[in-house]
């Protein structure tokens, strides 16, 4: 039996007006994950994205991702995708953006960029959050080439490399800083302050480590290579001399950004740092309304693949809970056919 169920999308945007069982915004493993079990619950689905991939698109080589050994992330986006809408036909409109969430009856009308204009009973919000980057040159040139911003991502990657820079002075960084020193021989770690965010035991454990420097009221100024990332200039703020480290990779640890306003605005309930609080279910506080990925609280100190695509799963099986329990959820009728009974005589 073909799993099949439906064509690919034709437009640039929904139908306008169209009504949907779940809206998934995003498309990254968490919102690709969600669309992938809210076909198998058989619900009319579609997904909103501005991009596909969401943090994988900052990886290069993935090799934590059960089953998958060891993969390029530009494939392993491509699997998500094409599981969510080559085999379930789950329709995925990119370069859109989800602006506003209106309750109207038992829908949310949904409006957004490129005159999005659509209905949905549930929605699902997946749309992750972004790191903070340095912005500095050669920064997006080697983003997956050398710059990472998951160390316990992409450390393993590095194993008896000579040396690699760790940009941040939060348990995050630390956290990287002290794995990565157990892959390389040479770590840097660079924080602009002179004093560090780090939990004290994450402090005590790197500073005992031999092989990790620390540059403090430093910044990385510029990141140059050839077709991988060689070097660092880093810059002392205090007496403007600047220095060249010969790297083989550049961590940049130094935090998320999450819509914080946007999601205020849709009347979702935040944590201190901007994430949508939700319970194990991934339920947020507006009925119909779930979360998953990096968008949610929940995990904020270990943002994984494997993480995000559970949770995704989860929402979309809260989804599909929410609608049938409201009995708004499309029952097709059974085909007709004909049973043998056990006598012999045919039923219909």
């Amino acid at each position: 039996m073909s799993l099949r169920l439906g064509a690919l999308p034709q437009h640039r945007t929904p139908p306008k007006g169209e009504h949907y069982d779940v809206l998934i915004a995003g498309a990254g493993p968490a919102g690709l994950s969600a669309a992938i079990y809210a076909a198998r619950f058989l619900l009319k689905s579609v997904v909103i994205t501005e991009d596909v991939g969401g943090q994988l698109n900052l990886t290069n080589v993935v090799d934590d991702y059960p089953a998958t050994l060891s993969i390029n992330a530009t494939e392993l986006i491509s699997r998500f995708r094409d599981h969510a809408e080559k085999l379930f036909g789950v329709p995925i409109y990119t370069n859109i953006s989800v602006q506003k969430l209106k309750r109207e009856g038992d829908e949310y009308h949904v409006t957004g960029t490129r005159d999005l204009d659509v209905y949905a009973k549930t929605i699902i919000l997946a749309v992750g959050s972004r790191r903070r980057k340095l912005n500095v040159p050669g920064e997006a040139e080697f983003t997956g080439r050398g710059v990472s911003y998951c160390s316990i991502c992409d450390a393993p990657l590095y194993k008896g490399k000579d040396a690699v820079v760790v940009v941040g002075g939060g348990d995050a960084a630390f956290e990287g800083a002290i794995l990565l020193s157990g892959y390389v021989k040479k770590v840097y770690l660079v924080h602009r302050r002179s004093e560090f965010r780090a939990k004290p035991y994450y402090v005590q454990e790197a500073t005992s480590r031999p092989n990790i420097e620390f540059l403090l009221s430093s910044v990385v100024t510029e990141i140059r290579g050839d077709k991988l990332v060689r070097s660092v200039i880093v810059k002392n703020n205090l007496d403007g001399t600047t220095r060249e480290l010969n790297v083989d990779g550049v961590f940049v640890e130094i935090g998320f950004e999450p819509p914080k306003e946007w999601y205020q605005s849709l009347g979702l309930e935040v944590d201190d740092l901007g994430y949508i609080k939700t319970d194990m279910w991934m339920r947020t506080n507006l009925p119909g309304v779930f979360a998953a990925g990096d968008a949610i609280s929940l995990w904020r100190g270990f943002r994984q693949i494997v993480n995000a695509a559970a949770s995704g799963a989860i929402a979309a099986y809260s989804a599909y809970t929410y609608l049938t329990e409201r009995g708004l959820t499309r029952r097709p009728a059974p085909a007709s056919r004909e049973v043998k009974s056990i006598g012999g005589e045919t039923a219909k």
